[in-house]
C-alpha cells in the first residue's frame, strides 16, 4: 500500500516564505552594515592623530 500523496505548495505560500526570508536577510545586512559603520568610525579617529 502507498502512502497518499501531499497536494504540492501553492505557489502563494512559496512568494509568502520567500518575502519573509528577503525581509529578515536585508534587516539583517542593514544591522551589520550599521555595525560597521559604528566600528569604522572610532578607527578613523585613531588614524588621524
Amino acid at each position: 500500500m502507498k502512502a497518499p500523496r501531499q497536494d504540492p505548495p501553492r505557489a502563494a505560500d512559496r512568494k509568502d516564505r520567500l518575502k519573509a526570508a528577503l525581509k529578515t536577510n536585508i534587516a539583517r545586512r542593514k544591522a551589520q552594515a550599521q555595525a560597521r559603520a559604528t566600528e569604522a568610525k572610532p578607527g578613523d579617529e585613531k588614524e588621524k592623530e
